[in-house]
């Protein structure tokens, strides 16, 4: 397969029934378990469970489980506040899930007045649209960040962030695959990511299943990593940027930062503008999500911590803006200081789908 290709596909739409239908990540490597969510609270469960996660496969997620909910219903006004506010209540870092979730409540509120049926079917399109708009969004990133990755050396990530974080070829990964794709000669050196090993178990799946050649690490070995001159550069998705570049992502990013300037290695984050907070201003107001005290006493279901100790289990840190590269997002490449990138590329972004939106809207002559 080419490499920046993948046929991995996070969140779908079936029409029949209709089911929103995820990849069970909490099964891979094992299996390939499918879920077929017929109701919205499946899909909010599978949110919270991380049967589906990476903040942008999370805001589709989301985008067609509202869709799901609205299109059994013909009381729609009644209905949307609720379930727009259930899904929003269901992770609290990853700005993405409310960017969905606001599109979703817009879509709502432009198709007052039309019958029923036909606003089921806009509800649905702007859901499409959410998933359609992701996938060119990993495409973009992918193009403007691969010009920034070296034409050979080891390439360091952390988490998850391809095919399954995405509905597209991924953020930080699906930036590697287009490089490789061009031609570069790369090798991806994965974190495992604990607690939750989503290194271990899902990017290097993503990696084995489109034949890009890879070697994993644990946490602990990315300073030795870097040390030893093992990686060229270090890449990496977000669940929320603040306005002045800071950027949340998986536990264990902020470490990562600091050994990469440590060494003199590039630290980029890949990530769509929907991303990105320009409310929040810093990383310091960012929320940080805490999970439960057995994702890390009972990593893969099996003790391994004693009985009776305290756990602290953030599942997210903040990489400073001062140690970061810079940020990839769809609409280029942002460059510290960051601010003025960011609020240009947010509003670009803005103008576009607003664009996007008026012309699927505009009546047929």
């Amino acid at each position: 397969m080419h490499p920046a290709q993948t046929t991995i596909a996070a969140v779908r739409w079936r029409e029949l029934g209709p089911t929103v239908e995820l990849i069970d990540q909490r099964q891979l490597p094992g299996e390939l378990v499918l879920l077929r969510c017929t109701e919205p609270a499946q899909v909010i469960d599978a949110i919270r469970t991380l049967a589906v996660r990476g903040a942008p496969a999370i805001g589709v997620a989301a985008a067609y489980g509202i869709a799901l909910g609205l299109c059994a219903t013909g009381d729609i006004d009644r209905h949307v506040d609720a379930l727009c506010d259930d899904f929003a209540a269901t992770r609290p870092t990853a700005v993405n899930l409310f960017w969905a979730v606001a599109q979703m409540r817009d879509s709502v509120a432009h198709s007052a007045g039309l019958p029923t049926a036909q606003r089921h079917r806009r509800i649905v399109a702007a859901a499409h649209a959410i998933a359609v708009d992701d996938a060119s969004c990993c495409a973009a990133m992918g193009r403007h960040g691969a010009a920034l990755l070296p034409d050979r050396g080891g390439i360091l990530t952390h988490c998850n962030t391809g095919s399954l974080a995405t509905a597209g070829i991924g953020t930080a990964l699906g930036v590697i695959r287009t490089a490789i794709a061009d031609g570069k000669q790369l090798h991806v050196w994965i974190d495992e990511t604990r607690p939750l090993l989503q290194g271990a178990r899902l990017t290097a799946w993503e990696c084995a299943q489109d034949g890009i050649a890879a070697t994993l690490i644990c946490d602990n070995m990315a300073g030795h990593a870097l040390k030893t001159g093992r990686i060229a550069a270090a890449i990496v998705g977000a669940d929320r940027i603040a306005a002045n570049g800071d950027s949340a992502n998986k536990i264990g990013t902020y470490p990562l930062a600091v050994l990469c300037a440590h060494h003199g290695v590039p630290l980029y984050i890949a990530a769509p503008t929907s991303t990105i907070d320009l409310q929040c201003p810093h990383g310091d107001a960012i929320p940080i999500e805490e999970r439960a005290a057995q994702e890390v006493t009972h990593p893969l279901g099996v003790r391994f911590a004693a009985d009776g100790v305290g756990v602290f289990n953030p599942a997210f840190d903040v990489a400073p803006a001062s140690l970061i590269a810079a940020i990839i997002t769809e609409e280029g490449v942002a460059r510290p200081p960051f601010a003025v990138d960011l609020q240009a590329m947010v509003d670009r972004a803005r103008l576009r789908r607003s664009a996007a939106t008026a012309g699927a809207q505009a009546p047929q002559l």
